[in-house]
């Protein structure tokens, strides 16, 4: 879509869809709890890191698979305006030590003192795919998605790269490169930052009932998906046990409650009170810095401060431009599955 075409469908859509953000979608406004069809179990008590290869092969496969749908962005990447900066990870594609537009998932190693002497854990981190998605409700341009299956996905085609889904994901997990995207072709000097990427739960593969690429390569089996109602039930049952076994008291799941609950439910043999202090520690987090970028914390605690903050979502979406381009962004993605029907 060239820039000429782009904003003569603004044009069209600019009155429509003003009205339409006026108002709250029924996913903002519902206060019933959906029912998803798959959810994920990280069993931090089978994983070892793969730690005698180079790469966790996790991460590999993530990698493998996604790989055509890494940005390619241009040579002359433009500043973010007025701020002469901008995020660009294509000349570190190979960092597998943080999330990244490369890199969907890695694994955080821990050293853990605990009354049982030093333990080293290993926890991969990647999308939680929230219940109530932050990221899905505060895109001023609709692009976020969350599927019947419960996996959140980015449209990377339509997205501006705001990076507001990051601002608002407790654990920050969108990530942006610039120099690629829609932005570039209506105003690479005055709007947008490039676009935004995480992982999707290979939700291409979900829709076929097939297991996502990080499962079947596990040789652990640290990594389970399933029905949710039974990867809820065998989640509360492994925490259970690894309670009886530690004889300590804490939290053994993280996940459920965490942001209103999430379709990703980490289990753990040690309670996450500790595994959230050892990482506070290892990157010196606070309460006014509780995360860095591309590197997400485990606090106990996370509210989803979007939904109860209607202000903060009205703010975004009302801004008139705001609904111009999203009424086109939705005639433009409507356009683009009519022709892929042909």
């Amino acid at each position: 879509m060239n820039r000429r075409h782009f904003f003569k469908v603004i044009g069209i859509a600019s009155v429509g869809a003003m009205s339409l953000n006026a108002k709250e979608t029924p996913q903002n406004t519902d206060s019933t709890k959906p029912t998803y069809k798959t959810a994920s179990i990280i069993d931090i008590g089978r994983c070892d890191g793969c730690k005698d290869l180079g790469t966790p092969k996790c991460v590999q496969a993530c990698q493998n698979k996604n790989l055509p749908n890494f940005p390619n962005p241009i040579s002359n990447i433009p500043y973010y305006f007025p701020r002469k900066i901008y995020e660009d990870y294509s000349k570190n594609r190979d960092n597998i030590s943080r999330l990244t537009p490369y890199n969907w998932t890695y694994i955080e190693n821990l050293i853990l003192d605990t009354p049982q002497g030093q333990q080293e854990v290993f926890i991969p981190r990647r999308c939680m795919h929230c219940d109530d998605p932050t990221c899905q409700k505060i895109c001023p341009f609709g692009v976020i998605s969350k599927d019947e299956n419960g996996a959140v996905s980015i449209d990377d085609t339509f997205c501006f790269g705001g990076a507001k889904c990051r601002d608002v994901c407790p654990w920050g997990i969108p990530q942006r490169q610039a120099g690629v995207g829609i932005y570039l072709k209506i105003a690479p000097k005055l709007a947008g930052g490039g676009a935004m990427y995480k992982c999707d739960s290979c939700a291409d593969l979900l829709a076929k009932n097939q297991a996502p690429a990080c499962e079947t390569s596990c040789p652990k089996g640290a990594i389970t998906f399933g029905k949710r109602d039974e990867i809820f039930k065998k989640s509360q049952e492994i925490a259970e046990s690894y309670k009886q076994k530690a004889q300590m008291q804490g939290t053994y799941i993280y996940g459920d409650t965490q942001n209103g609950g999430t379709s990703t439910l980490y289990v753990s043999p040690i309670p996450f009170e500790i595994l959230d202090n050892a990482l506070n520690q290892k990157y010196s987090f606070t309460k006014e810095k509780p995360q860095k970028v591309g590197i997400p914390h485990l606090n106990l605690e996370v509210k989803n401060f979007v939904s109860s903050d209607s202000a903060l979502i009205k703010s975004v979406l009302l801004a008139p431009v705001v609904g111009a381009i999203a009424g086109g962004i939705a005639i433009a993605k409507s356009n683009k599955g009519d022709k892929n029907a042909k």
